[in-house]
């Protein structure tokens, strides 16, 4: 891996931990804390989340549709400095009004940061012969995740839930100053190597993206009731003892591996039947805790959830880009516009249902079903992965 390469690599980890695990996942942590102390229900808790991902949906779609090619770095840059100013201010108000436009600002942010890093890392990584290490820049995610979780309550302790957002920022502005230095324009030498990467090879017809899309919106709808509501689970759960954000932690450490875990597994028994295994394998993560909100099941569940969530992202989005090679912006923009779909809907319908029934045992048996539907749509795709397994290496 050259220098160029290396450096991108990193400074796309640092700007998905600021992007996803600070800019969209704080929220999960930060939520019991915010409800303690302004006691507003679980309906406006999902509320809250659905501004968000209402956010980053309009921001893929956008983000889809923008031609920014050589403009991709001082886009993300902007980006990024907006979205640690609303996460800055998430602290420095009380108003919950201005709390679902900070966290729909925020949304934006995050898709189009999520989609110019990836598209510049995913790039830059073929372009050299690495695609296999996709998984090691989607673990920027968990990483982010686990630190939140541990670094969250002693802040919150000193602090108070609004200084706990103001930390978050400061440490997201110190993360950005490397991303500047990390993530320059490509050199020609780069360009030029670029231009030699190897066609996909053994992937379904571009005509079978609308199945991963549909696959992966319905993913976005079921997952993000467990990314949402997981820590507050914990915290109302009577057999829980401890603090609940390390439910959190458990998380984020299982999402570190994961990414990389699942794009080898990808890489050798082909990316459509990786990521149909791996949605069942959530499925049943996000269930347990329907049965049983104790210690061992929510654990359990934190953890299969952690190892599954970025992973799926990472086939995802490394199958869609070997469908269409070309622009890949673009197509990353349209499929994280239908995940953000799903991850928009999903806490406002859990979180209302939840308030119904005083419980969030039905909502997560919903997002389970959401989840296995998604999966079922993926079917008509392993017929192109009948072949050796020695074929079904990654592109480069």
């Amino acid at each position: 891996m050259n220098k160029q390469t290396f450096q991108y690599l990193i400074g796309g980890i640092l700007a998905l931990v600021i992007a996803m695990s600070i800019g969209r996942f704080a929220y999960t942590v930060i939520l019991p804390y915010m409800q303690d102390t302004f006691a507003f229900s679980r309906a406006t808790a999902g509320f809250l989340a659905t501004s968000n991902y209402l956010g980053y949906l309009v921001g893929a779609l956008i983000a889809g549709r923008l031609q920014i090619g050589d403009k991709r770095i001082p886009f993300l840059q902007i980006a990024l400095v907006i979205s640690i100013l609303t996460t800055a201010m998430m602290g420095s108000t009380n108003a919950i009004i201005a709390w679902y436009a900070l966290r729909f600002i925020s949304g934006v942010m995050s898709a189009f940061i999520f989609v110019a890093a990836a598209s510049l890392v995913l790039d830059q990584l073929a372009g050299n012969g690495k695609a296999h290490l996709s998984g090691l820049f989607y673990s920027g995610v968990g990483t982010g995740i686990a630190l939140s979780a541990i670094i969250v309550s002693p802040i919150h302790a000193m602090f108070d839930w609004n200084g706990t957002w103001i930390a978050l920022a400061v440490f997201s502005a110190v993360l950005f100053v490397f991303i500047v230095l990390l993530i320059k324009p490509v050199t020609q030498q780069t360009q030029e190597k670029s231009s030699k990467t190897v066609a996909p090879q053994r992937v379904p017809p571009t005509t079978w993206m609308k199945w991963l899309i549909l696959a992966y919106s319905l993913e976005g709808l079921g997952y993000i009731v467990t990314g949402t509501f997981i820590v507050s689970i914990a915290e109302e759960s009577t057999s829980f003892h401890g603090d609940a954000a390390i439910v959190w932690f458990v998380v984020g450490i299982a999402a570190i591996p994961s990414c990389i875990v699942w794009s080898k597994l990808a890489q050798r028994y082909g990316y459509v039947r990786t990521l149909f295994i791996s949605m069942l394998f959530q499925g049943f993560g996000i269930v347990l805790p329907a049965f049983a909100t104790n210690t061992m099941t929510l654990y359990a569940s934190a953890f299969i959830f952690g190892a599954t969530f970025m992973g799926i992202t990472t086939v995802a989005t490394t199958l869609a880009r070997q469908i269409v090679p070309v622009n890949s912006h673009q197509i990353l923009g349209y499929l994280t516009a239908g995940y953000a779909l799903g991850q928009m809907l999903g806490p406002s319908l859990a979180g209302t249902l939840a308030n119904y029934t005083n419980s969030y045992q039905n909502a997560l048996f919903g997002a389970t079903a959401v989840v296995v539907v998604g999966a079922l749509c993926l079917i008509s795709g392993l017929k192109y992965e009948k072949v050796k397994v020695g074929e079904l290496r990654s592109i480069t």
